[in-house]
């Protein structure tokens, strides 16, 4: 191996750049006047340039010279070197450059060394451009044309409409400009066709999302009919989505169908987009026929989830059994295109591993899953909506549905559907048939369970069997921890056994698990309420108005609580809220009454009393208010009609029509109030006060029937004191520890009897009328209680708050705490 390795000498005998500075012959001027070709040049074509003096010794390469006989032949050096790239005794001359570095003829003068050029100073600088010139104005003008296009594609990103519309504009006032500049120019063939289009579709666009659809459709004219626009005719989908919008069901069909015709049948999938988009505006139109041809054809050239649903839907309208079962079988059929397998590791490869748990929730895998949450909705809710009309029945219905899902690939449906079919009965008032399947479903596997046992657990809780409700709530949570609505309903069982800081412990956890559960953040906002912590209350119901900002209930119950802090002007604030969400409940109207009342703004409270009297004449407390309003400012005549509708709807109580006596005798019509206490004595026989007024009238009219009650009021007196006596007889006669368990048990007795009369007396003061010698219209300002009425009949002097102290919140809770019966 070592044989074909040369070493290089220590010495080399021949130096191979030895002789550059040799003179060479060949660039002697004097041996060119021998030359004949040149002489002949210089006579001809360079005749009148001076001769050509090269006296300064350089090296050149070797180079044919032409002869007179037109040979050419290479001149060596004089002194026999041999020429560069000549080969000679077996050795190749290298090749160099055709003179050396430095070596050049300002060298011989005595300059000095510069091989790079330094001497010669800077570069000239560079030849500015001319910005008047027309093309850098065409330039600059096409570059503000594309960044205005660019910003109103922006703004209209970022939701600024307005501002999106005023920069499509500025771009085509702009590129106006710049086509009349380049026609000025005479290059009008370099007109930017793609700049004109981009600025013209961005304004017809910016144009359509401001509804601005008339200047619209006039910007897509223009596009579609200048023919130097190639494949400009699909932007009349465009104009039919206008014209769809504007309900010109007829047009919108025209242009899809014409932007159909310039679509290339290569182009598949934006012809189905097309179709879909007739289909559509024919189910608008009311054309169900013809949009059921519509989604047969894509169903049969590509099926789709919703060309599925549609069908189904067109089929219901127009009441084909057999048809809609078929087009819910190709709704099953039409394939996800889902692998779930690949997020399954199928194997102990940590690499392998991480790749999976990578994969389980990047953006592709929410795509799917959002794919596959539309599958099943428009399956579930085709489902419900062909169940009760394919079959005889809406059971037979679902059952014939379960049986076609389970045979498909969404066989975790099937359950899903035995819950909706249990809540059609409940819908139905059909309770056993419902708690029948829930039950059934209670024995699969934990996820059905635990919805089953849920709403179970809500029956029972609505049918007030708290002990069955807490039961299956309990096996909701042991099936699936955490299942918010399983929490809220075990959260309720506890809460109405009075429970309630274990009631809000499972109401934050069901928060915790799903910060989104309404139901179980306004039910902790209750229990703060009934722990009296009114500022956590407060703070869990404005939490829930962030999230249901027209909830009336959510809205009452910040006012509620603003009551009980006593600030009363918020709280009528947020009840005014209420008012602008439902204007027509009366219980939100007499509550803003009494709150105006105790403000002691009566006008107000008048106003919201009478709009509750208006939507609710029967609540005896807004009733019973608005008499004694009209007492106060004495307009009896209209006092009249209310304490007759209080005599209507409380027609036991003797007061009402004692009032109603009592404003006809303050009114001047004495006969009329005569007719009402006999009435009244007839119905009432046994009471006195309505004796004492009859016997104190019929005397001063000078009637002989005064004498008559007269009597009766006497033995009525007098029984009254002979029972009085036994009662007193009979408290005497006792001792002892019975004396004193049967004192107790009458001041018992006599306290509940006094809550009673308290709660049927009258919300307001009576004044004592005028004694016997006194006439009608005078009055004292004795004030007694309104359980005693003097012999004259009461006359009422202010009226308190008799409105209901609020929305009762065992109501509302009993509403709300109710989970959802929808599947969860």
């Amino acid at each position: 191996m070592m044989q074909n390795v040369h070493l290089a000498p220590e010495t080399d005998e021949d130096d191979l750049y030895s002789g550059y500075n040799d003179y060479n012959p060949i660039c002697d001027i004097e041996e060119l006047e021998n030359d004949v070709a040149f002489q002949q040049a210089v006579r001809t074509s360079h005749g009148r340039r001076p001769p050509i003096t090269a006296k300064i010794p350089s090296t050149a390469v070797t180079r044919p010279i032409a002869t007179g006989y037109g040979s050419k032949t290479s001149l060596a050096s004089s002194i026999g070197r041999p020429m560069t790239g000549a080969i000679q005794d077996g050795v190749t001359r290298p090749m160099t450059a055709v003179r050396a570095a430095g070596f050049i003829k300002a060298g011989l003068r005595g300059s000095a060394f510069d091989p790079l050029g330094q001497s010669r100073g800077p570069a000239p600088p560079l030849e500015v451009k001319k910005k008047d010139s027309p093309e850098e104005k065409i330039k600059q003008l096409e570059k503000e044309v594309n960044e205005l296009v660019e910003e109103s594609c922006i703004a209209n990103s970022c939701g600024d409409l307005k501002l999106a519309l005023e920069k499509a504009k500025d771009a085509g006032r702009k590129e106006r400009v710049l086509v009349r500049q380049r026609e000025q120019a005479a290059t009008p063939e370099n007109i930017n066709l793609d700049l004109t289009y981009s600025v013209l579709f961005n304004l017809a666009s910016q144009y359509s999302v401001n509804e601005m659809y008339a200047e619209a459709l006039n910007t897509y004219q223009v596009i579609v009919k200048n023919k130097m626009f190639s494949n400009a005719g699909i932007l009349k989908m465009n104009m039919g989505n206008i014209y769809l919008k504007q309900r010109n069901y007829s047009k919108a069909i025209k242009f899809y169908r014409m932007a159909l015709d310039q679509v290339p049948s290569v182009n598949k999938q934006m012809r189905i987009k097309i179709m879909q988009n007739i289909g559509v505006t024919f189910i608008l139109a009311g054309q169900y026929s013809d949009a059921i041809n519509s989604y047969e054809h894509i169903m049969s050239m590509a099926p789709n989830l919703k060309a599925g649903y549609n069908l189904t839907v067109c089929y219901f309208a127009v009441g084909d059994r057999e048809k809609m079962k078929k087009a819910f079988q190709k709704l099953i059929a039409v394939p996800l295109e889902i692998d779930e397998d690949k997020y399954i590791s199928p194997s102990d490869d940590p690499h392998t591993n991480l790749v999976t748990e990578a994969i389980k929730n990047d953006h592709l895998r929410q795509m799917e899953r959002e794919r596959k949450a539309m599958a099943e909705k428009y399956i579930m809710t085709s489902a419900k909506l062909i169940a009760p009309v394919i079959e005889t029945s809406f059971a037979a219905g679902y059952d014939w549905c379960v049986e076609v899902v389970k045979a498909s690939q969404y066989v975790e449906l099937a359950n899903d559907l035995e819950i909706n079919k249990a809540v059609t009965y409940l819908r139905q008032r059909d309770y056993n048939q419902a708690v029948e399947i829930l039950k059934m479903l209670e024995k699969k596997d934990s996820r059905v369970k635990s919805a089953a046992a849920t709403n179970l657990s809500a029956l029972y809780y609505m049918g007030k069997d708290f002990a069955q409700a807490s039961s299956y709530a309990d096996i909701a949570v042991n099936s699936d921890r955490y299942n918010p609505a399983a929490l809220t309903n075990k959260g309720n069982t506890v809460f109405a056994n009075g429970d309630y800081e274990k009631a809000a412990e499972f109401y934050k956890e069901a928060l915790r698990n799903d910060s989104s559960c309404t139901e179980a953040l306004y039910n902790i906002g209750l229990t703060y309420e009934k722990l009296n912590r009114l500022d956590e209350a407060l703070d869990c119901f404005l939490k829930l108005h962030a999230i249901l900002r027209n909830s009336a209930e959510v809205l009452y119950q910040i006012a509620n609580i603003y009551e009980l802090m006593e600030n009363l002007s918020q709280a009528i604030e947020w009840l005014m809220q209420v008012v602008s969400v439902v204007p027509t409940n009366p219980q939100v109207l007499a509550k803003l009454g009494e709150l105006y009342d105790r403000e002691g703004d009566k006008s107000q409270a008048f106003q919201y009393y009478y709009e509750s009297y208006r939507y609710f004449p029967c609540n005896i407390e807004v009733v019973e208010w608005l008499g004694a309003y009209y007492i106060d400012t004495q307009f009896w005549e209209k006092a009249i009609q209310y304490f007759e509708r209080a005599s209507l709807i409380q027609p036991t109580q003797v007061k009402w029509q004692l009032m109603v006596a009592s404003c006809f005798r303050r009114s001047g019509n004495y006969q009329k109030a005569l007719d009402t206490y006999k009435d009244t004595h007839r119905k009432f026989p046994e009471n006195v006060e309505c004796l004492r007024f009859l016997v104190r009238l019929c005397t001063d009219l000078g009637l002989k029937d005064a004498q008559e009650y007269a009597r009766k009021l006497k033995r009525l007196e007098k029984m009254k004191e002979i029972r009085e006596q036994r009662i007193k007889s009979g408290r005497d006669g006792s001792g002892g520890s019975r004396g004193k368990r049967e004192g107790s048990a009458s001041s018992d007795s006599g306290q509940d009897c006094s809550a009673s009369s308290k709660g049927e007396r009258l919300s307001a003061k009576l004044r004592t009328l005028p004694g016997t010698n006194e006439p009608y219209e005078s009055s004292s300002n004795k004030e007694i209680d309104a359980s005693y009425v003097d012999p004259l009949g009461p006359q009422i002097e202010r009226p308190k708050t008799a409105a209901k102290k609020r929305i009762d919140d065992d109501d509302f809770a009993d509403e709300e705490l109710g989970d959802d019966l929808l599947p969860e």
